[in-house]
């Protein structure tokens, strides 16, 4: 278990409620079997809440350490994990949520999946983007090298926090990909592949076509091969997910990195405690676990984000402490925890220059401390 790292199912990360265990669905995708098997190993070894993240990944929370080997088979068994640990952590591939069968997002998501072997070794959070639709679709997620449709319609291989990238051929893509990665490895020490743009100059063979102009993100009530539900705060209680889906008789479960995620050939939803509807506030409030879960925080988060929600104009970002894990951006209001109370930062993210400090959450949540 190593703090800091990003978890991944062998190597999972101590919280303040358990260990953190990682599942990286395959091109975002579970079937019917792999949700309702995922479902019962976050019941029955952990707290029965599964965690959507902002890389389309699936985590279970409150793990005791002695039943990590047992959750671990069992995630095997319904065919959730790579055998071989190393390629399971390399596996950081955030592929767009729309692509159909036989299509090129899903043609490269295989290919760039068969050739992890291939990859220098990388830091925990370097990860990939396969998004070959019309435009991108995840231009904001968190991804250091990108395949994506380029302005000129044909795709392209674009390092993040290059405003352009590299025409490429769909056979000649992934060598590219692989081919970007060495060459960062090769770059000494830094994490992410903007943040070494910033010191070193990437090589102008790399920057020679803008990307598409971005298309919309799915919301609640669209379909992309089935309708779109949210899940608050990106949480999806495990007996709510498994009935919803053995109901609504999905094939399958898609993840995206909007804390939203859709039920495969579904036609009628049954009850469920999911978002459906675009306008729900609680789409604009992110909030990470806060304390207890979170040994990091000194505040309870979600309660307050609850409260909170549709009170404040724009997005609210309600963060345990200053890591902001739950949101990478800035939020128009974000109150940060500290020692018990909450600082206060506009336009900003958690590490920024408060406005005010020292707020209770009492004085927020009865709207005597609202921005």
């Amino acid at each position: 278990m190593v703090k800091g790292w990003c978890p991944s199912a062998y190597r999972p990360m101590m919280s303040g409620d358990g260990l953190i265990v990682r599942v990286r669905p395959h091109a975002g995708r579970l079937d019917r079997a792999q949700v309702i098997g995922l479902c019962e190993a976050a019941a029955q070894y952990g707290n029965g809440i599964i965690d959507l993240t902002n890389r389309a990944n699936l985590q279970i929370r409150g793990v005791a350490q002695e039943d990590h080997a047992a959750l671990v088979e069992a995630l095997s068994v319904f065919g959730l994990l790579d055998a071989d640990p190393v390629r399971e952590a390399r596996r950081n591939i955030i592929v767009a949520p729309d692509w159909r069968a036989g299509d090129a997002t899903a043609r490269l998501a295989e290919k760039m999946a068969q050739r992890l072997g291939e990859l220098p070794a990388l830091p925990g959070k370097f990860g990939f983007a396969v998004d070959a639709g019309d435009g991108s679709i995840l231009r904001d997620t968190p991804a250091d090298i990108r395949i994506e449709r380029g302005a000129g319609g044909g795709l392209i291989v674009r390092a993040d926090g290059a405003a352009q990238g590299c025409p490429v051929a769909e056979s000649e893509a992934i060598d590219a990909v692989v081919a970007l990665a060495h060459w960062f490895a090769a770059r000494g020490e830094e994490r992410r592949m903007a943040r070494l743009l910033r010191s070193v100059p990437l090589p102008q063979a790399w920057q020679s076509e803008p990307p598409a102009s971005p298309r919309a993100k799915p919301r609640p009530g669209d379909d992309i091969g089935g309708p779109v539900l949210g899940a608050p705060f990106g949480q999806l209680p495990a007996e709510a997910l498994a009935d919803v889906t053995v109901e609504s008789r999905a094939a399958a479960l898609r993840v995206t990195p909007w804390r939203l995620f859709a039920l495969e050939g579904v036609r009628a939803l049954p009850a469920h405690p999911f978002i459906d509807a675009p306008d729900d506030p609680l789409l604009r409030v992110d909030a990470c676990p806060g304390a207890p879960a979170c040994s990091a925080a000194t505040v309870e988060t979600r309660r307050l984000a609850r409260a909170l929600a549709g009170r404040v104009d724009g997005d609210l970002h309600v963060s345990g402490c200053e890591k902001g894990c739950a949101r990478p951006r800035a939020a128009d209001v974000t109150l940060v925890g500290r020692d018990g109370g909450f600082d206060l930062v506009h336009g900003g993210k958690p590490g920024d220059a408060p406005t005010r400090r020292g707020l209770t959450p009492e004085a927020l949540a009865s709207g005597a401390e609202l921005p």
